[in-house]
């Protein structure tokens, strides 16, 4: 019998339900004491000295650069392959993106070619942890500090996920999260930053509500990237669920390598040792011996009900935006190959054992 599964699906119910009715309730709905206590409730879990919530992941890395006084002549390097936001955000500084290539196995941002991307413009790395597993930190720290650059963990997909018994988001100078719909946990849309350093923190909560250092007095130029009462109030329940949500994860990736490994040209994700991946995307490579291509194996899973997706299609460097703004001439082979191959496939809380097996079991046929 053909199933329905989807590729991504939140893990809401009432206990979500009855904390947005008592924020309704109480008649609190921006900023406030619901936003402070998620903020903790967050830096103690990844075991940072301060949080602040913001309206997106998007925005965390936007603030994080401003923060971080990155601007016009500054380079900041990044991987080629992740979601667009991880340039843009450079972008938005009116700095220059400089793109890295990335660890065939992992998809990991490369700390090799990060080293050969480092210019006297440069100011920063981020490490995306790509599909929830972290980044080589060890190696790309060394890095920074060897050039006194500033190494900021994109996190977006990675809640939870550990780096040698440390989480993600307490690992280099700052780190960004996404609560977005589909991720690990979600609060709708948010963001939160994490970071030890007081200057920093301070400066990031003068961005992100319009520079004020108390009411109606500005002292630098802000924005409104503020969360909502709201917002925070569903992440709390979330956060509290996280390790399990993510143990499912882990479970679902397991059985779904038990048989993707049977399938001869599909490779199942590759994880690092010392890490904890936490699997906000299962990823197979779709190698040339395999009777599909990857498109086409996508629409034969379509058409049997199975929702995929292609986490990306293209290097950064590629999307139309780009075009014009001097990376004609920017080639990151494994990014290239990478975007030929990969496929993702449902992995998330929702999916059981015997989805599993209808999965495998379309990949074979």
């Amino acid at each position: 019998m053909k199933r329905a599964i989807p590729i991504a699906k939140p893990v809401l119910g009432r206990e979500e339900e009855e904390v947005i009715r008592k924020v309704f309730q109480s008649g609190m709905l921006v900023q406030a004491k619901t936003v402070r206590s998620f903020e903790e409730a967050f830096a103690n879990y990844v075991d940072v000295k301060h949080g602040v919530a913001v309206t997106n992941g998007t925005i965390a890395l936007d603030t994080t650069l401003k923060a971080l006084n990155i601007g016009p002549g500054d380079e900041v390097i990044v991987p080629a392959f992740s979601f667009v936001a991880t340039g843009n955000c450079v972008l938005f500084q009116r700095a220059k993106p400089v793109f890295a290539d990335i660890d065939e196995k992992t998809f990991n941002i490369d700390p090799s070619d990060v080293n050969e991307k480092i210019t006297a413009k440069t100011k920063a790395i981020i490490a995306v942890h790509l599909y929830g597993q972290p980044a080589k930190m060890e190696e790309l720290k060394e890095i920074a500090q060897d050039h006194e650059l500033f190494l900021i963990e994109d996190a977006a997909q990675a809640h939870g996920a550990e780096y040698k018994g440390r989480k993600t988001g307490g690992l280099g100078e700052v780190g960004c999260f996404s609560f977005y719909a589909t991720k690990n946990m979600t609060t709708g849309e948010g963001g939160i930053i994490m970071a030890s350093n007081d200057e920093l923190a301070r400066r990031a909560r003068l961005l992100r509500n319009h520079g004020q250092t108390e009411k109606y007095h500005h002292t630098i130029l802000g924005y409104n990237y503020r969360m909502t009462e709201l917002s925070a109030a569903i992440g709390l329940v979330q956060l509290k669920k996280l390790d399990k949500l993510n143990e499912k994860r882990i479970r679902n990736a397991k059985m779904l390598n038990e048989g993707i490994r049977k399938i001869h040209g599909l490779t199942p994700p590759y994880v690092e040792e010392h890490v904890k991946h936490v699997f906000y995307q299962y990823v197979i490579k779709v190698e040339e011996d395999y009777p599909l291509e990857r498109n086409e194996l996508a629409k034969h899973l379509e058409k049997m009900g199975i929702g995929t997706a292609v986490h990306y299609p293209m290097p950064i460097y590629r999307q139309p935006l780009y075009h014009g703004l001097g990376y004609d001439k920017t080639i990151c082979p494994i990014t290239e190959e990478s975007c030929k191959r990969v496929l993702s496939l449902p992995v998330h809380p929702s999916v059981d054992h015997k989805d599993i097996q209808y999965i495998t079991d379309a990949c074979t046929h």
